[in-house]
């Protein structure tokens, strides 16, 4: 089979893993806002359970997690695994776990703000809500933006672990067909599509980061 011919056999698996990078961001992105609000609660019942939502999320393996979101239910629930819910629960263990470390890059930008701009923003009369999305917030996104891509860049290679739990993606299907044609062209091709995906992240990343540098902090 030709390289060619590979190339289209595996560009399903590439959808896949696309769809996977970009519905776990669409997800992760808010979501870790939220699980950051919580870190920085007065409440320490939140707080605590926040910190250990996180310790656990940064502390196990994604595949770990990715094994006890699809399996759970079954051993504990008697649920039956269906193939559809393969990959919500694909979905669900990278959001949850990216969730996590967003979460973190968030409260880092937003406790490394001065409080002075807190009391200025009051002194001009703006309330809380006003303070943080009008002021606060362009400056934490404009800090945290290089450790942002790092982490999506990280998540175009994790996306590779949904064949963990038999999802089909670009690297099981790579694997699927290299044992079939006992080649390692399907390796390559996957190593291009993560390289040059990877690339594309990065290219779009700087774009961003240049738009915003009119932020200066």
């Amino acid at each position: 089979m030709s390289a060619f011919k590979m190339f289209d056999l595996m560009s399903s698996g590439m959808l896949e893993s696309i769809k996977i990078f970009f519905l776990t961001l669409i997800f992760t992105l808010p979501l870790g806002m939220i699980v950051a609000f919580g870190r920085m609660a007065k409440c320490s019942l939140i707080r605590n359970i926040t910190k250990l939502y996180i310790a656990i999320m940064r502390g196990t393996p994604l595949m770990l997690q990715l094994f006890v979101v699809y399996y759970g239910p079954y051993y504990l629930f008697k649920i039956p695994l269906t193939t559809e819910y393969r990959f919500y629960a694909v979905i669900i263990g990278f959001v949850i776990n990216y969730a996590a470390y967003f979460a973190e890059i968030y409260r880092s930008g937003i406790e490394s703000m001065p409080k002075g701009q807190y009391e200025a923003a009051k002194v001009l009369g703006y309330n809380k809500i006003q303070t943080f999305f009008k002021i606060i917030l362009p400056q934490v996104i404009k800090r945290i933006l290089p450790s942002v891509t790092n982490e999506i860049i990280t998540l175009v290679k994790d996306t590779s672990l949904a064949f963990a739990i038999g999802y089909v993606e670009m690297f099981s299907l790579a694997k699927s067909v290299s044992a079939a044609q006992t080649s390692m062209v399907p390796f390559v091709i996957s190593g291009v599509f993560y390289f040059v995906f990877n690339l594309l992240v990065a290219f779009v990343m700087g774009r961003v980061e240049k738009k915003m540098s009119y932020y200066k902090i």
